[in-house]
């Protein structure tokens, strides 16, 4: 069966990439994670020290790029460019930019790839409402915040649980609330709960995916 597509959706620091990135490995899928390119945007922004709160400044930036690399790196996953990202994401006409370099990507690895597994939080909702299988992860606020403080020590950086969480939460509520393309449980839906051990997870997986 080609040109799968499956949407992995989830409020941030659910483990989407992670479950994502397995289910492309062990079916054989591209995986593209929507979130790099939202950080890869908000890195070009602050590298040119563009105001984003300047929207016709901002929309003439973002004009002039013609594409984003899907490609990860360490540096995009700092704090910085995490905060950065959270805000420009809720601007309609950054996430129809975005959208449109979804659907361009996956279009042309599709040619290669029997099929894409995006990640993100308006993949089954909005962007590929298509999808043959939509899944959205969920992981409770305390759990996502101790994980990412433990991931940020383990890089070397200053983390402060308390305010992980706080960051968490205020996200969540940003992304539920926002009004272009907000946190969704898309119709038709798989839950994954990604709370306990991975190896629970991956059971899940396969027994939701068990039709691929």
């Amino acid at each position: 069966m080609n040109n799968i597509i499956i949407s992995v959706d989830g409020p941030a620091g659910s483990g989407k990439e992670r479950i994502a990135k397995y289910i492309a490995k062990n079916y054989f899928l591209y995986h593209l994670d929507s979130g790099i390119l939202y950080r890869r945007l908000a890195s070009k922004i602050l590298k040119n020290k563009i105001d984003y709160k300047n929207k016709i400044l901002l929309k003439k930036f973002i004009k002039s790029i013609d594409y984003i690399s899907p490609r990860a790196h360490k540096l995009l996953r700092k704090e910085e460019i995490g905060n950065k990202t959270s805000k420009i994401s809720a601007i309609p006409f950054v996430r129809q930019f975005i959208n449109f370099q979804q659907k361009i990507i996956v279009k042309n690895m599709l040619k290669s790839y029997r099929g894409c597994v995006i990640d993100g939080r308006d993949i089954g909702s909005k962007v590929f409402k298509e999808a043959k299988i939509k899944l959205f992860i969920e992981v409770k606020p305390k759990i996502r915040a101790k994980r990412r403080h433990k991931q940020l020590i383990e890089r070397g950086e200053k983390s402060i649980y308390s305010r992980i969480l706080k960051e968490i939460n205020l996200r969540d509520n940003s992304d539920i609330n926002r009004k272009e393309s907000p946190l969704v449980i898309p119709d038709g839906a798989i839950y994954i709960h990604n709370s306990d051990s991975f190896r629970s997870t991956i059971n899940q997986i396969k027994k939701a995916l068990k039709t691929i």
